[in-house]
């Protein structure tokens, strides 16, 4: 009797809520149709809600941030030191490039009679990020208004042609030696292995390196067969330097000797027998700016260095 009393009791509840769901507008009412609500954003006075993440780049506006690249930081995200003074001038806009491309901070040679004894050392920094395209920047001096325009250059020159310019692209960790005057060989280029032969009838300054290969090791690698029975042959490539162009071959050098003088003991016969190496090119280029006279003074001088934008990557004075 008291299990059929509380049965009926449990009925009545139902009842009874089913009533005051009917009462209230049961189906039709709008709560029906909705779900959870989440808090509004912050903005529109809400509470705590959940966000994207942005995209690391801008898209659709006028400008474009470059890696890393925001506020006062520059390609590589650091944060920079704040802008140097200088007696009589300005740091002026700071460039994206701001510390991630910087200047040696001395003028070697400066105000030279010779332009192509004055130069400055520009360096990408190991951990930039993206290879960074200078063809097109510019060297001014605050002092007198003299500048520069950074040109084009060549990668691997060729010996005895006109080579084909391509813009001057500097890798992480990798310099350039800007020179006032003018390239010996007609174009700027990049250092490479065998570069070193061009100083055998050009003067550079600063002078190539000399890492050639060895004339020997050249010898015994492209002699070809009978080479071991040539000791003239090895005897006199021994006694040949790195980087030393033979104009000659040995008087009584065999044919094979001769032919391995000529083909390979010269820039072009090194860059054809070696461009394929992992080593080949090297991590300096030689800009050339090209001018007849000395671009810096020898003293009271501010060296700006701008990117194409006309913003100042960086600046020194002396």
């Amino acid at each position: 009797m008291g299990d059929m009393h509380d049965a009926w009791f449990f009925i009545g509840v139902f009842v009874f809520i089913f009533l005051i769901w009917i009462a209230t507008g049961g189906p039709l009412h709008p709560i029906a149709f909705t779900g959870p609500r989440l808090a509004a954003p912050q903005e529109l006075g809400g509470g705590t809600y959940l966000s994207f993440p942005r995209a690391p780049f801008g898209i659709g506006g006028g400008t474009v941030s470059l890696p890393g690249s925001s506020g006062g930081a520059g390609v590589s995200g650091k944060q920079e030191s704040p802008l140097p003074t200088f007696p009589g001038g300005v740091f002026g806009t700071p460039s994206l490039y701001r510390g991630i491309v910087s200047m040696s901070h001395y003028v070697s040679g400066a105000g030279s009679a010779d332009p192509k004894n004055e130069y400055i050392q520009v360096s990408a920094a190991q951990d930039a990020g993206v290879p960074i395209n200078v063809s097109g920047w510019k060297l001014a001096s605050d002092a007198t208004g003299a500048a520069a325009i950074i040109p084009k250059g060549t990668e691997i020159p060729t010996s005895g042609v006109v080579n084909a310019a391509q813009d001057i692209v500097l890798l992480p960790g990798e310099r350039a030696i800007i020179i006032s005057g003018q390239s010996p060989i007609g174009a700027s280029f990049r250092e490479n292995k065998c570069i070193g032969y061009f100083g055998t009838f050009q003067n550079f300054y600063p002078s190539l390196p000399q890492n050639c290969p060895v004339p020997s090791n050249e010898l015994s690698a492209f002699y070809g067969s009978g080479y071991i029975r040539d000791a003239a042959c090895i005897d006199y490539v021994d006694k040949l330097s790195r980087c030393q162009v033979v104009l000659t071959p040995p008087v009584g050098a065999t044919s094979a000797c001769q032919s391995f003088v000529v083909t390979y003991l010269n820039y072009n016969g090194c860059v054809n027998a070696h461009k394929s190496d992992p080593d080949f090119l090297g991590d300096t280029w030689r800009i050339y700016l090209g001018r007849t006279g000395s671009l810096w003074r020898t003293k009271h001088e501010i060296v700006k260095l701008f990117d194409t934008n006309g913003k100042t990557v960086d600046a020194f004075s002396y």
